[in-house]
């Protein structure tokens, strides 16, 4: 055979088995691994939305476990609002859900705000949730929020010209992402409820799968049917050229205490409800969800983590 002729060959067996190799990465995955009996639904925390200009609030994420079977719905509440507020708005768009899915019930996977906007949820709708999944969820406020009360005390001017300005921003933002209620957003009771006082008394109005203690790790699994699970990080600083981490790094760490685990926006012992999973994972706040455009550091990519969990709640029969 002459050289011209073997090479031909050798480049058609490589263009082959590339081929081939490219086939299986697709074609070979379990389409069924997240094949969850009920619809996902994606919660969003402060500044919530679904996509923006075709960037997701949770990046790639759902359509990575889309391409493992499930089937997944990125709800959009208000950017700017309390957890009852923004709860309200998410049953509606969990019966219309249902409604298209002929579903009985939807797994609620919801990060930061959105963790007590669906424990709301939860705990006034059991007969909607399957499951309630905390992922860096703000389920006993934050530092951050004490330091921007104290600094924007509670009926002062400052605090109402915060509120005029976030608003118009919140409006801004709703109406690029078609959002609920673009024209009602409200700074000051975001505030307000992401403070620790603000969360302690959420958590006395709704307690369900929280932990007793001030930093417990666990709480009920299952209340009124309803299962829970979280998971949360301790990075802070994860990727240099992420511009997320250096704000979380020149900003808002200072909020915490000396040898306090947080994650650059909230304590890690707020992060605990019902069952959890894992909470030291190296990943700050935005890394959780994805952002910036997928920039992280070397620790596990969240979307493996939502892709197990997936199959999780597969595997538990939701």
């Amino acid at each position: 055979m002459s050289i011209t002729l073997r090479g031909l060959c050798a480049a058609l067996i490589l263009c082959a088995t590339t081929s081939q190799a490219h086939a299986w990465w697709w074609f070979g995955k379990d389409k069924s691994y997240a094949d969850t009996r009920y619809p996902i639904v994606l919660v969003g925390g402060i500044i919530a939305f679904d996509d923006i200009a075709g960037i997701d609030y949770f990046y790639g994420i759902a359509d990575d476990m889309r391409d493992y079977g499930a089937e997944v719905y990125e709800s959009n509440v208000s950017a700017l609002q309390s957890n009852e507020y923004r709860g309200e708005e998410l049953i509606v768009q969990i019966e219309n859900y249902l409604a298209v899915t002929g579903a009985e019930k939807v797994n609620l996977i919801a990060h930061s705000q959105g963790s007590p906007t669906s424990r709301y949820v939860a705990a006034v709708r059991p007969d909607l949730i399957a499951s309630v999944t905390s992922v860096h969820g703000e389920n006993r406020g934050t530092a951050v929020a004490d330091v921007i009360r104290g600094v924007v005390p509670e009926g002062s001017i400052t605090e109402g010209l915060a509120n005029s300005i976030g608003n118009a921003f919140g409006a801004l933002w709703e109406s690029l992402s078609g959002g609920p209620n673009p024209g009602d957003q409200s700074t000051r009771d975001v505030l307000a409820t992401s403070t620790t006082e603000g969360l302690a008394a959420f958590n006395q109005r709704y307690p369900q799968a929280m932990p007793t203690s001030a930093c417990g790790t666990s709480g009920q699994h299952t209340v009124n049917g309803v299962r829970y699970w979280s998971w949360g990080g301790d990075g802070v600083h994860t990727n240099l050229f992420d511009p997320f981490d250096s704000l979380l790094v020149t900003v808002t760490q200072f909020a915490f205490s000396n040898g306090e685990a947080h994650d650059g926006v909230l304590p890690v012992c707020g992060m605990y409800l019902g069952k959890p999973i894992r909470h030291n994972y190296n990943h700050n706040h935005a890394d959780a969800i994805r952002q910036l455009f997928g920039l992280m550091g070397w620790e596990t990519d969240p979307k493996t983590l939502y892709r197990n969990h997936a199959n999780r709640l597969k595997n538990a029969g939701l």
